[in-house]
C-alpha cells in the first residue's frame, strides 16, 4: 500500500496538464481565445511548478516528505476549484483560470518530485529501481488515463475537468496520510550553510552527468507534451475526431510509454551500464520516429511511427530517475530530485507554445527540428555519462553515492 500511495502522487500531478489537452480546443472556442492564450493554461501550471519545486525540495529535506506532500495536494485541488468556479460564474473567466492553474502548479511542485525522493528514502538497491519504475509508470499511466478522462468530462462541459482535480487529490491525500510511514527518528538536518555546501560539492563532482540527465528528462517531456498538443489539434481540426474517441487515440502513445517505463524500471536494478545503453537507444528511437514522421501524414501510420518515440521515452525516464535518485545522500536528495523535476516541468511548459509556433512555421520543419534535438541530446548523454563494467562498477564520472563531511 505504501508503493500504491507513492504511485498515486505522480499520477495526480500528471492529470494537471494531460487531462486538459482534449478540452483545450473547446475552451479556445468557448472563450474566444487564441491558440497561444489557450496554450498558456499548460504553461503557467508548469512554470509555477518549476519555480516552487526547488523550494519544496529543500523544505522536504529539512523537515519531512509528508509534511510537504499533503498540503501541496490540498493546494492543487483548491486551484482546480478556483478555475472551475471561474468558468461557471464569470463571463470572462480567463484570468481567474490562469490564477487557479498557477496555484495548481505550485501544489504540483510538492507532489511527484518529493515522491521520487521519498521512494529513495524508503527503498534501497534493486527495490528502489523497481519502485522508481512504478513512479514513472504511474506518471505514464496518468498520461494514458487523463486524455480519456478529459474527453469523458468534456462531454459534460469543457470546464468539468477542473472540478475533478479535488476528488483525485482527496484520494491521494488519504493514501499518503495512512500508508506512508517515514522514519520516526530522522537524522537532524544540517545547518543551511552546510546544506548549500553539500549541494555545491555534489554539482562540483557530478555536474556534468547531472546536467546531461536533466536535459534528457526535459527533452522527453518537451517533445511528449508538444506532440500531444499537436495531435489533439490535428484530430479535431483535420479529422473531426472529438470526445472519448479522441481521448483513446491520444492515449495510444502514452500507453506504450507507460508499459515501457514499468518494464524498464523492473529490469535495470542498479546496472549503470545498462541504464546508459537504454538512454542512448531511447534517443535513437525518438530521432528515428521524428525523422520518419516528416514523410507520414495519414493518421494510422502516423500513430504507428509515433509510438516508437514513446517507446524511446519509456526507456529513458526510469533510467534517468534511478541515476539521479540513487546518486545523492538523503540529506540533499529532495533538492536534487526536485531540481530535476523543475527542469522537466520547464520542458512541459515550453512544449505547447513552441509547438504552436513550429506548426505555424512548417510541419516538416517541426519534425526536422525534433529529430535534430533528440539526436543532439542523445550525443550529450553518450559523452557526458560514463560507466564501465557489467555490474556498473563506476569510474570517476559515474553517478554513485558520496559521503559528505
Amino acid at each position: 500500500m505504501s508503493i500504491a500511495a507513492i504511485g498515486s502522487i505522480p499520477l495526480i500531478m500528471t492529470l494537471g496538464n494531460s487531462m486538459l489537452i482534449p478540452v483545450l480546443p473547446s475552451m479556445q472556442s468557448s472563450l474566444n481565445l487564441s491558440a497561444m492564450q489557450v496554450s498558456l493554461t499548460i504553461t503557467v501550471f508548469s512554470v509555477g511548478a518549476a519555480i516552487f519545486i526547488p523550494i519544496f525540495g529543500y523544505l522536504s529535506d529539512r523537515y519531512s516528505r509528508k509534511i510537504i506532500i499533503i498540503p501541496a495536494l490540498i493546494l492543487y485541488g483548491l486551484g482546480g476549484l478556483i478555475a472551475g468556479f471561474a468558468a461557471t460564474a464569470f463571463a470572462n473567466p480567463y484570468t481567474l483560470i490562469l490564477i487557479g492553474r498557477i496555484l495548481q502548479g505550485i501544489g504540483a511542485a510538492g507532489t511527484a518530485p518529493i515522491a521520487m525522493a521519498l521512494a529513495g528514502d524508503l527503498f534501497k538497491g534493486g527495490e528502489q529501481s523497481r519502485v522508481l519504475g512504478v513512479v514513472e509508470a504511474s506518471n505514464g499511466f496518468g498520461k494514458v488515463l487523463s486524455p480519456i478522462l478529459g474527453s469523458l468530462f468534456g462531454i459534460i462541459a469543457w470546464y468539468t475537468p477542473f472540478f475533478a482535480f479535488p476528488v483525485f487529490c482527496i484520494i491521494s491525500v488519504l493514501l499518503t496520510w495512512f500508508f506512508i510511514k517515514e522514519k520516526k527518528h530522522r537524522q537532524a538536518p544540517p545547518p543551511f550553510a552546510k546544506y548549500v555546501l553539500n549541494i555545491k560539492h555534489e554539482f562540483a563532482k557530478d555536474g556534468g552527468w547531472l546536467m546531461a540527465t536533466y536535459i534528457a528528462g526535459a527533452t522527453c517531456l518537451f517533445t511528449l507534451f508538444g506532440i500531444l498538443f499537436y495531435l489533439s489539434d490535428l484530430l479535431e481540426q483535420q479529422y473531426g475526431i472529438n470526445g472519448v474517441k479522441k481521448g483513446l487515440i491520444l492515449a495510444i502513445p502514452l500507453l506504450v510509454m507507460c508499459a515501457t517505463s514499468y518494464i524498464t524500471g523492473s529490469k535495470i536494478a542498479k546496472n549503470l551500464e545498462l541504464m546508459k545503453k537504454l538512454i542512448i537507444i531511447g534517443f535513437m528511437a525518438m530521432t528515428f520516429s521524428y525523422a520518419i514522421l516528416i514523410f507520414v501524414e495519414s493518421l494510422v501510420p502516423f500513430l504507428f511511427i509515433l509510438v516508437i518515440s514513446s517507446f524511446g521515452t519509456g526507456l529513458i525516464l526510469p533510467c534517468v530517475n534511478t541515476l539521479i535518485t540513487g546518486s545523492v545522500q538523503t540529506e540533499i536528495r529532495g533538492f536534487v530530485t526536485s531540481l530535476y523535476s523543475s527542469v522537466r516541468f520547464l520542458g512541459v511548459a515550453i512544449g505547447p507554445p513552441v509547438f504552436t509556433r513550429l506548426i505555424e512555421w512548417s510541419r516538416t520543419g517541426m519534425f526536422i527540428s525534433l529529430a535534430l534535438l533528440t539526436l543532439l541530446v542523445g550525443l550529450i548523454a553518450l559523452t557526458m555519462i560514463h560507466v564501465k563494467g557489467k555490474d556498473g562498477t563506476p569510474n570517476k564520472n559515474t553517478p554513485v553515492r558520496y559521503r559528505y563531511v
